[in-house]
C-alpha cells in the first residue's frame, strides 16, 4: 500500500474539517486541521505538508491569500481550493497565481480520494548521475521536501520499464562514465515522449551541442553544476503543478 500524504485541511467550519479529516485518515492519510488562515500558517511553520486543502472564503484570510503566504513558508507546496461558489474572481486569481485546482462544495468524496491516491503515486524523482556524493546530497534535499527519490548511478542499471507512471521527473547528467546523456535521453523518449527530463552538466561548453540536441527532443530544462537548488526546486514545482492539474482533468 502506498504511503499516505500529510494533508493540511483549512476551513472555518469545524464540522467540515472534522468530517473530511476522518474520511482522509481512514483512507491512509495523515491530517492536520486548521480553522483559519493564521492557524494554518502557524502549523505550516512547524511542519512540511504534502498538500493543503483550504476553503476559499473564510473570515480574516481567504484561501488565495493563504496560498500566497504559504509560498513564502513552503515554496512549491500544492494548494487546492474548496468553494461553494461556481464562478468567482478569487478562483480565477488563485489559478493564475499557481493554485493546483478547485473542488466544488459539496465535495465529491470519491473524486477527492482518487485525486489524493494519484498524487501519492506521482512523487518519485529519478536521479541518473555517476557521482554518488552528488546523488546523496540531492537525495537528502529532495527527501526532506517530501519526494521519493530513486538513484541510478549507471545507465547499465537503467531499465526504462522501471520508469513507471509514478515518476514525476528525471534529473539526467549529460556526461556519464562511458555514456552520453543524450543517448540515454533518446532511450527514455522512445517509451516516454512527454516525461519531464531536466538535464544537468558541469561541462557547459563541451556539452553545448548535446544540450541543444536534448532540448530539441523535449528536455524540460538544463541546469549547470554546481546546481542552484532554488532554481531546481522552482522547476520541480512547475512540473508538479502541471502534473496536478492534469490529474484533476482525468
Amino acid at each position: 500500500m502506498n504511503q499516505g500524504l500529510n494533508i493540511l485541511i483549512v476551513d472555518d467550519d469545524r464540522r467540515m474539517t472534522r468530517t473530511l479529516g476522518d474520511i482522509l485518515t481512514m483512507s491512509g492519510h495523515t491530517v492536520t486541521e486548521a480553522s483559519s488562515g493564521s492557524e494554518a500558517l502557524e502549523k505550516a511553520n512547524g511542519f512540511a505538508f504534502d498538500c493543503v486543502l483550504t476553503d476559499i472564503k473564510m473570515p480574516e484570510m481567504n484561501g488565495v491569500e493563504l496560498h500566497r503566504r504559504l509560498r513564502d513558508i513552503q515554496p512549491g507546496l500544492p494548494v487546492l481550493l474548496m468553494t461553494a461558489y461556481a464562478a468567482d474572481e478569487l478562483i480565477r486569481q488563485g489559478l493564475t497565481e499557481g493554485v493546483a485546482g478547485v473542488f466544488d462544495k459539496p465535495l465529491d468524496i470519491n473524486y477527492l480520494l482518487g485525486f489524493f491516491n494519484s498524487l501519492v503515486k506521482h512523487r518519485t524523482i529519478v536521479i541518473v548521475d555517476d557521482d554518488p556524493a552528488f546523488c546523496k546530497t540531492l537525495d537528502d534535499i529532495l527527501s526532506r521536501r517530501g519526494f521519493k527519490v530513486m538513484q541510478i548511478n549507471s545507465p547499465h542499471n537503467m531499465d526504462t520499464d522501471m520508469l513507471t507512471s509514478g515518476v514525476q521527473t528525471i534529473l539526467l547528467d549529460m556526461k556519464l562514465n562511458g555514456f552520453n546523456g543524450l543517448d540515454v535521453l533518446k532511450r527514455i523518449r522512445v517509451q516516454y515522449p512527454t516525461l519531464p527530463v531536466i538535464i544537468v552538466t558541469a561541462h557547459r561548453q563541451e556539452m553545448s551541442d548535446a544540450i541543444q540536441a536534448a532540448l530539441e527532443i523535449n528536455a524540460y530544462a538544463c541546469l549547470y553544476k554546481p546546481l542552484e537548488i532554488p532554481k531546481l526546486l522552482q522547476l520541480l514545482s512547475e512540473v508538479q503543478l502541471e502534473n496536478l492539474r492534469s490529474l484533476l482533468k482525468r
